[in-house]
């Protein structure tokens, strides 16, 4: 699944399919410029922080179960959000300074360090990368991924898939090559 989050017209956390189907708002009532998106893996839960309302929110998956982490002023300057076990990781556009905030009470709030002109942060580490499986995007004995000749991207499940091509070229009626 993908994660997004969009302000215009009408503001929403929203999730589709990779390849852009069963788009799903999942959050779309007291919500008003939702700014950065972090995701539980495990646990199926996406985190936003909302400038406009200053409140970092969590939901499941399906949009249930939400709750407010932290609400203040303090989150009106805040950037980036990352979540690693028992916190959330995000940005002070003021100082530039990395803050620790504690995901389940929203205490424990700590400067960890200052990054000149930081917007963005992320986590990398092995427990937060999703296990390998084989999946429908996989390269065929030609190289191609899923088998098709542009874009493969992951459809509904990580077994069903859909080609696409790049600008310029349309798809054939085998739903794999472009032309």
């Amino acid at each position: 699944k993908l994660f997004f989050t969009d302000y215009g017209n009408a503001a929403k956390v929203e999730r589709c399919d990779m390849d852009g189907m069963n788009r799903t708002w999942i959050v779309d009532s007291k919500i008003e410029q939702p700014t950065a998106l972090a995701l539980d893996l495990i646990n199926k839960y996406v985190y936003w922080l909302d400038t406009y309302l200053e409140s970092v929110e969590v939901v499941d998956y399906q949009g249930r179960r939400r709750q407010t982490i932290t609400k203040g002023r303090q989150i009106r300057h805040l950037c980036g959000l990352a979540v690693f076990e028992n916190y959330l990781y995000t940005i002070n556009s003021d100082n530039f300074s990395i803050l620790r905030i504690n995901r389940y009470n929203g205490t424990d709030v700590q400067a960890l360090a200052r990054l000149d002109n930081a917007k963005e942060i992320r986590v990398y580490q092995k427990r937060t990368q999703a296990a390998g499986r084989s999946h429908a995007c996989e390269g065929d004995p030609h190289g191609a991924p899923g088998g098709c000749s542009h874009l493969c991207l992951l459809s509904s499940s990580y077994k069903a898939r859909t080609c696409r091509c790049r600008t310029g070229f349309i798809l054939a009626s085998d739903g794999r090559s472009c032309k």
